[in-house]
C-alpha cells in the first residue's frame, strides 16, 4: 500500500460510492475516508423502489445502519452538493463555496433521469430516481387510478407490475416493438410483453408519447406519436438516464460524448487520465467487452468495480473480473440476466414455460449471454462457460 494515500474523497453517497469506501477500509485502508453526497438521505438501495418501497411494502431502504459510518470512520456529509473540482489543487468546491481537498479523488456522482423537453408542468407527472421521487410516486398512488408508464425498460416494467399489483389500469408505452427489447432483444421482449399482458397492462409498443393532456394544472392523460389519446391521472415517464457529469465540465477530467452514453472516461480499474482521479459505478464508462468505454447501470457491477478500484487505488492485487449480472422482479417473474445480451447477433429461445423461459445469446457461435425467468438454477449454472469463450452446440 503507497503511504502517500492519507485523504480519499468520495464524491456521490449511492451504492457504488458506498461500497468503494467499504472496499477501501476492507483492504485496509487507515486514512482519512470523506463519503459526500447531495441528498440529505444516507445511503439507501435503489432496487426497491420501483417495487417493494412504492407498493407499500417495506419502509427502510438503508444500505447500512447509522453506526456504521463511525464504526468504519468514514466521515459521511449528507446534503452536500460539489459544484466543481480543481484538479491541480487537488480540491472540489462545494455549494457553499467551501473546498475540500483529497489526495485521490473518486467519482460516484450516478445518474438524473432523462426528461422529454417541452413538456408543461403540472402535477401527475413524476420520473423516478431518488428515494423521494419514490417517496412522492407513494403518496400519488393513494389516489391515482388509471397510469400511463412511458419507457418499457426494466424501471417501466417494474413500476407497470407495481401499479397492478396496487389494483391501477395500466397503459405501458414504449416505442421499440417490445418492453426490453433494447436490453434483451425482440424475441425476449415478446415472452416478458405476454406476462404483462396476461397481468391486464394495456401493452402500446410502436409508438411513443408525444405530449401531456393536462387541465387545471393537473395530468390528464397523454397524447401518443400515432395520434391517440390515453386518459391518466398518473404518468411515469422512466426513458432512460443521464451521467450526473454537470460538475466536471470546466475540469480536465475526460468525459465519453453523449453519443457513446457519457460518463467519465477510465481504465478497467477506473483510473482516469488525471492523476488521482477516478471513477465507479453508474457514471464511469470503463473499458468494456464490446471493445469500447462503456457504462453499465448494474447493482453488481456497482460493488464488483468498487472492489477493483479500491486495490487499484491501494496497490494491492485486482480481481479477476466477474461476468455481468443483473435482475428484474415483474410480478411473480424474477428475471435474471447474465453475461452481455447486448453484445448478441443470435439469440436462441431454449425453454418457453410461459412465466418460465431460459434464452441464450451468441456472437459468431460463442455463448455471451443467459436470460431466464423463473429458472435460477439453469442461469446460474451458465457462469462457468460464460467466463471464458464458450461455443453451444446447435442442436
Amino acid at each position: 500500500m503507497s503511504h502517500a494515500v492519507e485523504h480519499v474523497l468520495v464524491v456521490g453517497a449511492g451504492l457504488a460510492g458506498l461500497r468503494t469506501a467499504e472496499e477501501l477500509r476492507r483492504a485496509g485502508y487507515e486514512g482519512e475516508l470523506v463519503l459526500v453526497g447531495d441528498e440529505d438521505r444516507a445511503p439507501y438501495d435503489r432496487p426497491p423502489l420501483s417495487k417493494q418501497f412504492v407498493r407499500g411494502d417495506i419502509e427502510d431502504t438503508a444500505l447500512r445502519a447509522a453506526e456504521f459510518y463511525a464504526e468504519q470512520r468514514i466521515d459521511l456529509r449528507l446534503g452536500t452538493a460539489v459544484t466543481g473540482v480543481d484538479t491541480a489543487a487537488r480540491q472540489v468546491t462545494l455549494a457553499d463555496g467551501s473546498l475540500l481537498g483529497y489526495d485521490h479523488l473518486v467519482i460516484a456522482t450516478g445518474l438524473r433521469p432523462r426528461r422529454i423537453p417541452g413538456l408543461p408542468e403540472v402535477s401527475g407527472v413524476h420520473v423516478l430516481r431518488s428515494h423521494d421521487d419514490a417517496t412522492r410516486l407513494r403518496e400519488h398512488l393513494e389516489t391515482a387510478r388509471r397510469a400511463v408508464v412511458v419507457g418499457g425498460g426494466f424501471i417501466g416494467c417494474e413500476l407497470a407490475a407495481s401499479f397492478r399489483a396496487r389494483g391501477l389500469d395500466v397503459v405501458l408505452v414504449e416505442p421499440q416493438p417490445t418492453p426490453l427489447a433494447a436490453a434483451l432483444g425482440e424475441q425476449v421482449g415478446a415472452l416478458v410483453a405476454r406476462v404483462h399482458v396476461a397481468e391486464g397492462v394495456d401493452l402500446r409498443c410502436g409508438v411513443g408519447m408525444e405530449t401531456l393532456v393536462t387541465e387545471d394544472d393537473s395530468v390528464r392523460g397523454v397524447r401518443l406519436t400515432d395520434g391517440g389519446v390515453v386518459e391518466a391521472d398518473l404518468v411515469v415517464i422512466g426513458i432512460g438516464s443521464i451521467p450526473t457529469t454537470d460538475w466536471l465540465a470546466d475540469s480536465d477530467i475526460p468525459l465519453a460524448s453523449p453519443a457513446e452514453g457519457g460518463g467519465v472516461l477510465t481504465d478497467e480499474t477506473g483510473r482516469t487520465s488525471v492523476d488521482g482521479v477516478w471513477a465507479v459505478g453508474d457514471v464511469a464508462a470503463w473499458p468494456h467487452q464490446s471493445g469500447r468505454n462503456k457504462r453499465v447501470e448494474h447493482w453488481t457491477n456497482a460493488g464488483e468495480q468498487a472492489k477493483t478500484l479500491a486495490c487499484a487505488l491501494l496497490g494491492t492485487e485486482v480481481p479477476a473480473p466477474q461476468v455481468p449480472y443483473v435482475w428484474s422482479d415483474q410480478y411473480d417473474m424474477k428475471i435474471q440476466v447474465l453475461g452481455l445480451p447486448g453484445l448478441a447477433d443470435e439469440i436462441r429461445i431454449v425453454d418457453d414455460q410461459g412465466r418460465k423461459f431460459l434464452a441464450h445469446y451468441f456472437r459468431n457461435g460463442t455463448l455471451v449471454a443467459v436470460v431466464g425467468a423463473g429458472m435460477t438454477g439453469k442461469v446460474m449454472k451458465m457462469r462457468g462457460l460464460l467466463r471464458l469463450p464458450a461455443t453451444l452446440a446447435h442442436s
